[in-house]
């Protein structure tokens, strides 16, 4: 699934109010870490995740991990804070065309 322009603009303005679930630590991206963001998504949607990390290019790696591993579209990249986005079977938000 890939979100035009329309729908990331208004995916961003539900995030701008949305504080970070999910905080990554000094031990990086686990698997307990992925299983939160996983409950995470199949609960809101629409989630924030804090990545900590102070090289800029391990924060992408992880970031990109993130991503890749949850099946979820990256919304925005915001300093630490990545805003992701999965359609849940409830489809509790609705997308504009």
């Amino acid at each position: 699934m890939t979100l035009n322009n329309k729908q990331k603009q208004y995916l961003k303005g539900l995030a701008h109010s949305l504080k970070p679930v999910v905080l990554l630590g000094q031990h990086g991206l686990t698997e307990g870490v992925l299983a939160e963001i996983e409950l995470a998504l199949n609960h809101h949607e629409l989630i924030k995740v804090k990545v900590a990390a102070e090289d800029r290019e391990v924060k992408t790696l992880i970031m990109d991990a993130i991503v890749r591993e949850t099946n979820a579209i990256k919304v925005q990249t915001i300093g630490h804070v990545l805003t992701l986005y999965r359609a849940s079977e409830l489809k509790k938000i609705t997308l504009p065309r």
